[in-house]
């Protein structure tokens, strides 16, 4: 993949049995996007089809986003390039990319940890492997 190329279309890879990231995707759906947004549930047949060399095991403790050209991004690169696919948040994700947004990003994805780790559904889609979530969900390294 060229660094320089362009992001025409995300795949957001999400936990179908947690009930944050069903909101989310949910919010993503009512939002008006700059680059089109496709939400496939992490792990499931769908996203081992469309992305065969992806770790899908790990797409379900961290929140995950595929581009067009195999671009992939995973916990607060995620949640970044979610927020600049949306109209309203761009100038938003523009500054939390940035040296004094990024630790405000990586609060968020914390928090969101955290309260997913909380009111997480037990058990794993029938058809994905390892667990729904562990201990460190998207927590910042």
């Amino acid at each position: 993949m060229a660094p320089t190329a362009a992001v025409r279309h995300l795949t957001v890879l999400y936990d179908a049995d947690c009930p944050l990231c069903v909101h989310i995707r949910h919010w993503l759906l009512g939002q008006r996007l700059l680059v089109p947004i496709a939400l496939v549930p992490a792990a499931s047949w769908e996203a081992r089809r469309r992305f065969p060399r992806l770790d899908h095991a790990s797409t379900l403790r961290e929140i995950t986003v595929v581009g067009n050209s195999g671009q992939v991004w995973t916990g607060t690169d995620a949640f970044i390039v979610c927020l600049w696919a949306l109209a309203e948040h761009r100038p938003r994700a523009n500054w939390l990319a940035t040296p004094a947004g990024r630790p405000f990003a990586r609060a968020a994805m914390f928090t969101a940890s955290a309260w997913r780790q909380a009111v997480r559904t037990e058990g794993p889609p029938e058809d994905a492997e390892g667990p729904a979530c562990d201990d460190q969900c998207a927590v910042p390294r």
